[in-house]
């Protein structure tokens, strides 16, 4: 398994100096990934879970990237349609180059309707805008000149140098506990990157689901990221919808190994999860990664 960490990117403790101790502190413990969040337009809705100040994912990974060696950067998730796909190729394939192929773009079709209305994308229509921007994102990073025509965006002749590092380009991950989700995953990405869902229903519902929909497609089924909480307690959590990663520490260690029965591949802690946490200090984040970081084997590409 590969452990990775959401780094917040927004609220009043988030600054340059704040993200980029974060990210620097999780690659000297062997991390294999620092993810950030996304949002253009911080509307009221936005807001109440992710306040001001909000720093743009892309633009701290760049910069990040210059700062770090080892750990890889990517997005939990990037908002699809608010981007045209032109722009976010070129900008992720720069980036890829900047990190020397250190990306992962995790993407999603988003949730927030004042920030669809602020930015004049059709909430009604975002997972279809998606999916197209999706299979428009493959082209402009696999081919030289690249031509596409859809319903949501068309191009042609387009010179798309200089394509990503990785080939054939960074990993995709797919965000969402939907069956459309999972069905997207399928399609259109590498791995399926479900949010805030317990072992038993990973077991249950969501890895069946998956396969299925990856058989019925006739397509490999994608490898799992689960982003999950991390939040320590000193007494045993005993609520039925207990997340894996919250409880005390013998739990967390337990719930590891049986997502590692499961087969997930990547887990990605958010030490920020739920409201309680949205506005502690950094440094308490970090204090949890090392109090759990004989359970997270180091990642050594």
């Amino acid at each position: 398994m590969r452990f990775g960490v959401n780094i917040p990117n927004y609220g009043p403790t988030a600054s340059p100096d704040t993200m980029l101790a974060s990210v620097r502190h999780a690659e000297d413990l062997g991390l294999d990934v620092a993810m950030l969040s996304d949002h253009i337009a911080v509307t009221p809705d936005v807001a109440a879970q992710y306040p001001a100040p909000f720093y743009e994912p892309l633009t701290a990974l760049a910069w990040l990237a210059g700062r770090t060696e080892r750990i890889r950067l990517g997005t939990t998730v990037l908002i699809m349609p608010y981007r045209d796909p032109l722009l976010t190729a070129r900008v992720t394939a720069n980036l890829d180059r900047y990190s020397a192929g250190r990306l992962v773009l995790g993407v999603g079709i988003g949730w927030a309707e004042q920030e669809f209305a602020a930015l004049k994308v059709d909430y009604a229509e975002r997972g279809r805008i998606t999916d197209e921007y999706l299979a428009a994102l493959r082209t402009l990073w696999t081919e030289d000149i690249a031509t596409f025509e859809g319903t949501h965006v068309s191009f042609r002749d387009v010179q798309t140098a200089p394509r990503p590092s990785q080939s054939p380009h960074p990993p995709i991950w797919i965000g969402g506990n939907s069956p459309a989700a999972i069905r997207r995953a399928v399609r259109h990405g590498d791995t399926w990157h479900p949010l805030g869902v317990t072992t038993a229903w990973l077991e249950k519902q969501g890895l069946p689901a998956l396969r299925q929909a990856a058989e019925q497609a006739g397509r490999p089924t994608p490898t799992v990221a689960l982003r999950t909480p991390l939040r320590i307690t000193t007494t045993p959590a005993t609520d039925a919808d207990r997340l894996p990663g919250e409880g005390t520490i013998a739990q967390i260690e337990a719930d590891l190994a049986a997502l590692a029965t499961l087969g997930i591949e990547n887990i990605l802690l958010d030490t920020r999860y739920g409201d309680a946490e949205r506005l502690r200090p950094p440094t308490q984040d970090q204090a949890d990664l090392e109090s759990i970081a004989h359970l997270l084997p180091p990642h050594h590409p």
